[in-house]
């Protein structure tokens, strides 16, 4: 039992476990040894080329070859059907698909008999109308391997599309794609382990399929007479050739099984590799000469977005050409949501669209010429970043040749030109950013949508992937949306801030204005402020919704709701109460210290007042002994105090 090591660090393996699971691998074995030690060596040979087994082979492999290539043609858009759609009955239909795997053999030959012989439900219409008579035929086998064979297809190719993460789908309609094209050139390469593993599996499956073609297509040797029907004839005249068949049978399931390695379901090229974001290597060069680094793109179509979004999101969004919008709001603002509706992905929302004076709201995403970056790119793994740039301006019709010379301009311009012959995992991830924003503005959109593009990347790469970026959008002749939560972003890069939440506007200004009076509690902290929601009392003060009263320096008119914003540099923080001009202090409790480049933020939590964020310089941190659980006063003056009417 030494053998058995869990895979669990310090947990023994059970024994009540561990002798079950080897009885069961015995009792697994013992038939394949019995077939291994019945054998009868010498004469294999003889047994295997004699004329009814070679002809029964021969026959075994038409209708398994047969029965895959049925398989792939029906079962590979059913596989898709129930793993991409919804529709009535679907729990139905994969009952069917399972079905044969759990129907006895004979009955499933019962069952086709009764559906397509002769006098079946459709056996005498395809007699009569195009003179196929399936029982007792070939072809009949083959309709009984496909039946019990093409379950094993459409289960692990369900399995592999389920797996696969819509995004790349979504990205590829983006750039242009049709439903069609997205199926052959994206979801199928990506899918691929799976396909194998189910084809596998189908081929063996219909290769050694007994029971339902002698009840179907019957036994007539050179006809329907396949190698597991001819074993069972042999078993009556012939023992030690039945065996010599059934190794042979055994040895091609066992190279299949073998093959496959357990990948029943098979692994979408993307989680194969664990899907994690590509690490930045100092090692690898990121950018290309400077003299590439700089190239202007050629002047676009200047398109204006007028657009009105109802359901989950509900605004009205209008912009000029070359407009870039940051859009900034708390997790469930909206902000994914309203990108989806512009693209026409999701049923939250819908958008009539216009873009200049094009109406694209009835047209599918494919066909509106709005393109998407999400956060990870969803480059596709399976191309270069080449051929990934070049996506769009194939599916738009452009021959090869020109598509690739364009997506190699455009990946020289964002100084990656040298990098045009790696896969995305051969990429750090500003590399690979950079492909996808190559990728999207090479397929010359009217409107560019931006989901979090800089979000994984780290600090010096976003600066670099932010210049890059901000020089493209200069020239870029279509509207550009970005969401963000990084407000550096949203301040260098967008002509306008859009402040979304619960998929309604709370602001529409540009940075400067959202920066100096921002309208969410949200925006303000991620300014780094403090933000302090609160009613206007009848004293002339703030009453704060979180508790406690602020002292304003002009009063508003009682029941006013409004934000009061304080920056941290303009808190005090004090040993003892502080005396003299301030008039909103508080005593309270360091609750935590950071460093913020130069400076310390500290947070400081009171029974009196919300949470409240301070900045002071490290020496006046030392001066004042503050750590985690030290004992403070704070105060801030009312003049400090920026109070927004909401």
């Amino acid at each position: 039992m030494r053998a058995l090591r869990s895979r669990v660090p310090g947990v023994r393996t059970p024994l009540a476990l561990a002798i079950p699971a080897l009885l069961a691998v015995a009792f697994l074995l013992i038939p394949l040894i019995g077939i291994l030690a019945r054998t009868s060596w010498a004469d294999l040979g003889t047994h295997l080329t004699s004329p009814e087994v070679t002809q029964a082979l021969r026959l075994s492999l038409l209708v398994s070859f047969w029965a895959l290539g049925l398989s792939l043609l029906l079962g590979v858009p059913l596989a898709w059907l129930l793993a991409r759609t919804d529709f009535p009955g679907k729990a139905f239909v994969r009952s069917l698909v399972l079905l044969p795997m759990v129907l006895p053999p004979t009955v499933g030959g019962v069952a086709l008999l009764l559906g397509f012989g002769r006098r079946g439900l459709l056996g005498p219409w395809l007699e009569d109308t195009f003179g196929i008579t399936l029982p007792f035929h070939t072809s009949g086998a083959v309709v009984a391997a496909t039946f019990v064979a093409m379950p094993f297809l459409v289960i692990s190719l369900e399995g592999a599309l389920a797996g696969l993460r819509p995004a790349y789908e979504e990205t590829a309609a983006s750039l242009g794609a049709s439903p069609v094209r997205v199926f052959v050139t994206v979801t199928l390469p990506m899918v691929a382990p799976g396909l194998a593993a189910g084809a596998a599996l189908t081929w063996a499956r219909a290769l050694g399929e007994f029971g339902a073609t002698i009840t179907f297509a019957g036994n007539l040797p050179g006809t329907t007479q396949t190698l597991p029907l001819q074993v069972y004839l042999l078993l009556q005249d012939s023992p030690e050739a039945a065996t010599s068949v059934s190794l042979l049978l055994l040895a091609i399931a066992m190279a299949v099984l073998i093959t496959l390695r357990g990948r029943w379901t098979g692994t979408p090229r993307d989680r194969a590799r664990g899907a994690q974001p590509p690490v930045d290597d100092p090692a690898v060069p990121d950018t290309a000469p400077r003299t590439d680094r700089e190239t202007p793109p050629a002047p676009q179509e200047r398109r204006s977005l007028h657009a009105e979004v109802t359901g989950f999101a509900r605004l009205t969004l209008e912009a000029a050409p070359g407009t870039t919008i940051a859009v900034v709001g708390p997790n469930g603002a909206g902000k994914t949501t309203l990108l989806r509706a512009l693209l026409g992905l999701t049923p939250r929302a819908r958008a009539r669209l216009r873009l200049g004076d094009t109406d694209v709201t009835e047209l599918p995403p494919h066909r509106r010429q709005v393109a998407w970056v999400p956060q990870d790119g969803a480059l596709f793994p399976h191309l270069s970043a080449l051929t990934n740039t070049a996506y769009g301006l194939r599916a738009h019709g452009v021959s090869r040749a020109e598509a690739r010379r364009e997506a190699q301009q455009w990946l020289d311009r964002l100084g990656i030109g040298h990098l045009a012959h790696r896969r995305p995992a051969q990429l750090s991830g500003g590399q690979a950013q950079r492909v996808a924003l190559a990728r999207a503005l090479a397929a010359c959109p009217w409107l560019l949508l931006l989901d979090e593009p800089l979000a994984a990347l780290d600090q010096t790469t976003r600066a670099h992937v932010r210049h890059t970026l901000r020089t493209h959008l200069a020239g870029f002749g279509g509207v550009c949306l970005i969401v963000t939560h990084d407000p550096v972003e949203a301040v260098s890069l967008a002509d306008r801030v859009l402040v979304l939440d619960e998929g309604r506007t709370l602001q529409d200004a540009p940075p400067a204005e959202v920066t100096r009076n921002p309208r969410s509690p949200w925006v303000a902290r991620m300014l780094g402020r403090n933000a302090w929601p609160g009613t206007a009392a009848p004293d002339g003060t703030l009453a704060l919704a979180g508790g406690g009263r602020l002292v304003v320096a002009d009063a508003l008119a009682e029941g006013t709701a409004a934000l009061a914003i304080i920056a941290p540099e303009a808190v005090s923080v004090h040993h003892d109460r502080p005396g003299g001009s301030p008039r909103n202090v508080w005593p309270g409790t360091v609750r935590e210290l950071t460093a913020v480049g130069s400076r310390l933020r500290v947070v400081i939590a009171s029974d009196e007042a919300p949470d409240l964020v301070a900045e002071i310089t490290p020496e006046a941190a030392t001066e004042l002994g503050l750590v985690e659980g030290t004992a403070v006063w704070t105060s801030v003056k009312a003049t400090e105090v920026t109070v927004v009417v909401l």
